[in-house]
């Protein structure tokens, strides 16, 4: 999957790369993208290394961009200042955090005093269980005893910048955002936050936005005419962000 950019369905990703459900598959290589992104100075975006033999992608899209894109997947305290180095603005990491699945404040602490928080983004993409969410690792299929709260994100905020999550159970669909969760992230985190899952359409920036009090980003993905949706322009995106400034 070196070349290969693709919009998937979030709750297909295994280790059986046949489950594997895709709405879309770009002709364009990542550097296409992130010069796009660069032209239109739409900065915050992430590229994520979802399994191996991507680094040479993610590696084109940084040098297309250098210091405007942050990049996951993989990450961990060995290979974070190397991503860095390649032009990364933020490193994201999430599955590093949970040996033997299990969360290690000391693995947080200890990457966040090698990088620096200003460029550490906590991934805690979670999984829904009935009035809760907890954190999933291991290409979502994991989950975790790890539960998003209030003192979670408090706790964790004093060692990054920001926090990326995934709505994993909706990620892909296009058929809604979780509110719920969207709503207690704009009440809870002390740091920026970006949301991603289910957006369908442009009027969702503005959901997210009123549910959130202006608290938290949301990420379109499969819905993006960009990569093949429908329901969303990525030139409205760019309008949006122009007059929505933070």
């Amino acid at each position: 999957m070196e070349e290969l950019n693709s919009q998937i369905v979030g709750g297909s990703l295994t280790e059986n790369e046949g489950n594997l459900q895709t709405n879309f598959i770009a002709s364009h290589n990542a550097g296409f993208y992130a010069s796009r992104y660069c032209e239109d100075n739409l900065t915050g975006g992430h590229v994520i290394k979802l399994g191996a033999g991507n680094d040479a992608a993610a590696e084109e899209a940084l040098a297309a961009w250098p210091g405007g894109l942050q990049i996951g997947g993989g990450i961990t305290i060995d290979n974070a200042k190397t991503w860095l180095d390649k032009g990364a603005a933020k490193v994201i990491v999430t599955s590093w955090l949970f040996p033997s699945g299990k969360f290690s404040l000391e693995r947080l602490q200890q990457l966040s005093d090698l990088v620096g928080k200003e460029q550490l983004v906590v991934d805690l993409s979670c999984r829904r269980q009935k009035h809760s969410w907890f954190v999933a690792i291991n290409k979502w299929q994991t989950v975790t005893s790890l539960e998003i709260s209030k003192e979670c994100l408090e706790e964790l905020s004093q060692f990054a910048s920001e926090f990326l999550i995934h709505a994993a159970d909706v990620e892909g669909l296009c058929k809604g955002i979780d509110e719920d969760l969207v709503k207690v992230l704009g009440q809870w985190s002390p740091i920026p936050c970006t949301y991603a899952g289910g957006g369908k359409d442009i009027t969702d920036l503005e959901l997210v936005n009123r549910l959130s009090n202006g608290n938290v980003d949301l990420t379109f993905g499969s819905a993006l005419d960009l990569f093949g949706g429908k329901g969303v322009k990525y030139t409205d995106c760019v309008e949006w962000n122009r007059t929505h400034p933070r």
